[in-house]
């Protein structure tokens, strides 16, 4: 789709407001609104002036002029406006040099695919996300000097079987979320209205589910696609989401681990390359696998602690990531089994259906970031010819300490994360995809906003750990 094609759909559909969106450093969805009157072909080519100086990462207040440049290719209705709102999707660009920024997550995912190609590995990489949440009917929070404390309201939960109005007894058991019918299964018709919703923006729907987790954990999985088409479709999808649930009065989040006890909420990640139209994770090695599959299975192990900062971003990401629990810590591959943070899926003989899914991710990420990172690890293994050792087909859980210490495992927090990423990070800084200075605020923003303020607060599990001490 060209300028003038946005245009023409944005009469067509009676578009009265236009909304420019664009990702923060974090990764949450921005943006501003302007009349159609104010969209001009020329717009797509010079841009539009704002103040980035309050974005998250971005510049300083001296240097905060920047530029919004839509991608028209990224039109579509936006399906939650009042009055008719034609949504951009747009990269940011410096005023002065007219270069890309580079804090921009967007433009890092475009460089990550240009690198891609200039390789001559391959010309396309599909990404293809399970991106897991939670729909509450509540929540509340505070963190006080002197108090602390959250509270998860859930009419399906395993909690709230004593609870006294319109209780009907139906309530989803801890880890017995996977699969139920109604009335166990109470949220059908949300998950249905968010795929409807999806549809409506373009993104295909391959299928819904309640999962694991009590208290409403769900999951959508709509069709992989190119590195930076399916990151615009995650932030698609995560505000689709939660403004369903919004609209129903209730409220979705995408928080790696909300509850204890109970399962939390990853984002298993499917990969694969492709060249002039071929795939080329196929071969006749391991699970149907080439040499180049296992090269890059290499790469993303190598890396892995240090994908970790940017994959499993937030100091929630590591309730979920505990060795012996939910989620794979132990950086193995194997065909089918799930304990493995790498798994080779193995439902279709086909070529085409041969990929990778990286299993330790989960959707507190900036998908642009994450994306990125992972394809680069994996031309690292490609372009070093990383051995990822021999596959590990046993379950990992039912192993013996002595049996898994030679298996490598994610870190264990996020500041061990930010500091592996500290110490491997080279990979990422070929054909100038991230920069140091990429990271270097990465690595910072992290500690001082997230690292630090959690690690200085009391918990209320140590009162009851400690008070009487």
């Amino acid at each position: 789709m060209k300028a003038k094609d946005v245009l023409g759909l944005a009469k067509d559909r009676g578009a009265v407001m236009v909304d420019l969106k664009f990702m923060d450093f974090v990764g949450l969805w921005q943006h501003f609104t302007i009349p159609l009157a104010e969209l001009k072909e020329e717009i797509f080519e010079e841009g539009l002036g704002f103040d980035g100086s309050s974005i998250r990462g971005w510049a300083e207040i001296h240097a905060s002029d920047m530029l919004v440049m839509p991608d028209a290719t990224t039109a579509v209705m936006d399906p939650f406006m009042k009055d008719p709102t034609l949504s951009l999707i747009c990269n940011i660009v410096d005023p002065i040099t007219k270069e890309a920024y580079g804090r921009d997550p967007r433009n890092i995912a475009i460089k990550a695919e240009r690198y891609l190609r200039s390789t001559g590995i391959a010309d396309t990489a599909y990404f293809g996300p399970e991106a897991e949440f939670f729909i509450f009917d509540e929540v509340r929070f505070d963190s006080r000097p002197n108090a602390s404390f959250y509270e998860i309201g859930s009419s399906e939960a395993a909690w709230s079987t004593g609870k006294e109005e319109g209780n009907r007894g139906y309530k989803v058991r801890y880890k017995e979320g996977y699969f139920p019918v109604a009335p166990l299964d109470s949220q059908q018709d949300i998950r249905t209205e968010m795929c409807r919703v999806l549809a409506d923006v373009g993104i295909e729907v391959e299928r819904q589910h309640h999962e694991v987790a009590t208290a409403g954990q769900a999951e959508i999985d709509f069709r992989f696609n190119t590195l930076v088409k399916c990151a615009d479709n995650l932030s698609w999808f995560k505000y689709i989401v939660k403004n369903v649930a919004w609209r129903h009065g209730k409220t979705a989040t995408f928080m790696p681990k909300p509850l204890f006890g109970d399962n939390g909420s990853g984002m298993h990640t499917h990969q694969s390359l492709w060249k002039n139209g071929k795939p080329l994770f196929a071969g006749d090695g391991y699970a149907g696998l080439s040499e180049l599959a296992l090269y890059y299975i290499g790469g993303v192990l190598k890396h892995a602690r240090a994908l970790a900062a940017l994959c499993n971003p937030t100091t929630n990401s590591y309730k979920r990531l505990v060795p012996g629990f939910e989620a794979p810590v132990n950086l193995a591959y194997s065909s089918r089994n799930r304990s493995a943070s790498i798994r080779i899926p193995m439902y279709s003989p086909s070529p085409k259906a041969k990929r990778l899914e990286f299993r330790s991710p989960d959707p507190s990420c900036n998908p642009y970031l994450a994306f990125a990172a992972q394809l680069m690890a994996g031309l690292d293994g490609i372009e070093n010819k990383i051995d990822p050792g021999d596959p590990l087909d046993k379950d990992i859980y039912g192993l013996s300490p002595e049996e898994l210490k030679d298996v490598p495992k994610m870190p264990g927090s996020l500041d061990e994360a930010l500091d592996c990423l500290r110490k491997d990070h080279k990979f990422l800084l070929k054909g100038d995809v991230f920069s140091e200075d990429v990271l270097e605020t990465w690595i910072s923003l992290k500690m001082d906003k997230e690292v630090n303020p959690v690690r200085l607060r009391p918990h209320p599990m140590e009162f009851a750990l400690y008070f009487d001490i």
